[in-house]
């Protein structure tokens, strides 16, 4: 077991002072088996007039904050203190129903998990032909049967190795189609296309959001990655951009089937988009 000190600072800067609306924030890490946060805090600048918390349907938790003062700036910092004992998982953890692809999910598992199977409907204009389900089905051999974890690995594995990784500031995530013809993307767009691959193939997948811890101390940053339900194990996660399997270096703050319910930090302000001069993002880690 590890500890694990993460200090997570956003700033909003803006050409004059701005009249701030709801902001809702996802920062603190999930408590599960494998993570614990021992001690969280949370300082907003200007200081919100009321400030709760909610846990969504996917077991996150949000802090809602609502404003009455004007400020140049909105600055929110979170500290985090945890406790962290990653497990290895391996082919041996797999149910032996689900060692070998294709299996089958039972009735439970499949409804449980309908939203992490389902697929975006793709633009029948634009990507008639099913690029991201002909691209996953290429790692199959001709007679369709391979080890799942062998399969979703050698997925993983391909992105980070035939893909190259480039940061951006834009908000949303690229189509997975995209991706798949840019050949290149964030860290966001690589866990969307490897998501998309694993439905495709008929495995439920889900999207996370947090931290990857770097090994030098006081440095680290926001991450985003995919999760794959395997009976046995349960989710398992699969880094695409470095192309790792488990959560050696990740610590999770939000999982859901989709990207748009794992925002860091959203909200609006009451002016012109003039006005915005930008965001600022810096996460200190550091082990103890």
């Amino acid at each position: 077991m590890s500890t694990l000190t993460i200090r997570h600072l956003t700033t909003y800067r803006y050409l004059r002072p701005v009249a701030f609306g709801e902001h809702r924030m996802m920062l603190r890490p999930r408590d599960s088996h494998d993570q614990r946060v021992i001690e969280a805090s949370l300082e907003i600048r200007p200081q919100p007039t009321s400030l709760h918390f909610i846990v969504d349907d996917f077991g996150n938790q949000v802090g809602i904050a609502q404003f009455s003062d004007c400020a140049q700036e909105l600055c929110v910092e979170s500290v985090v203190y945890l406790e962290q004992s990653p497990p290895r998982v391996s082919v041996r953890d797999l149910e032996e129903r689900a060692d070998r692809f294709p299996f089958d999910y039972s009735a439970d598992e499949s409804a449980e998990f309908a939203l992490c199977l389902e697929r975006t409907p793709a633009d029948p204009l634009s990507d008639a032909g099913d690029e991201v389900a002909w691209w996953a089905r290429g790692f199959l051999p001709p007679d369709g049967s391979i080890g799942t974890f062998e399969l979703l690995t050698q997925l993983s594995q391909a992105i980070h190795c035939t893909f190259r990784y480039r940061r951006r500031e834009a908000k949303g995530v690229q189509q997975p189609v995209e991706t798949l013809r840019l050949g290149h993307g964030s860290c966001r767009d690589f866990a969307v296309l490897m998501i998309d691959a694993a439905r495709a193939l008929g495995l439920a997948a889900r999207f996370a959001s947090g931290y990857l811890v770097l090994s030098a101390d006081e440095h680290g940053s926001t991450h985003a990655w995919a999760q794959v339900y395997l009976p046995g194990p349960g989710w398992v996660d699969f880094d695409p951009t470095s192309g790792s399997v488990g959560k050696e270096r990740l610590v999770t703050v939000a999982v859901a089937h989709d990207p748009q319910h794992t925002l860091p930090l959203h909200g609006t302000y009451v002016g012109t988009a003039s006005d915005s001069l930008g965001m600022d993002v810096k996460v200190f880690t550091q082990a103890s």
